[in-house]
């Protein structure tokens, strides 16, 4: 079982950056895909990135691709969201997740274990 903390949200102007960190207790990263979603009140959550536990494979939705980066850390079980170039509508509640995945997987419902999410918000 793997237990997400997300850190490192927060009130930022348009055009500028935030990292988010995702520290993960239990098992380490060896067995899971570490991903971020993002959701907006009365919208659905929506995936952003996720990255395989080697960290070789990436994935990212085509509205942060360029701006946004995924990494992780196995020796510290962190996984990171550089966000650059932010824009207002990059607005939301960031949730990091794992899913037992033997390739990077996307869809929300493949992801088991959520952290309690750490909001970001870009003013125009």
């Amino acid at each position: 079982q793997v237990q997400p903390v997300e850190s490192g949200g927060g009130l930022v102007q348009a055009g500028g950056s935030l990292r988010l960190s995702c520290a993960a207790s239990g098992r380490t990263f060896s067995t899971y895909v570490m991903a971020w979603f993002r959701q907006v009140p009365g919208k659905e959550r929506e995936f952003v990135a996720a990255i395989s536990w080697n960290g070789v494979s990436t994935r990212y939705a085509d509205s942060v691709k360029g701006r946004f980066t995924i990494s992780n850390d196995n020796a510290k079980n962190t996984v990171y969201l550089q966000m650059n170039s932010l824009k207002p509508e990059d607005t939301a509640v960031y949730y990091c997740a794992a899913a037992r995945a033997r390739v990077v997987v996307t869809s929300v419902n493949e992801y088991v274990y959520w952290g309690q999410g750490t909001p970001v918000t870009v003013s125009s």
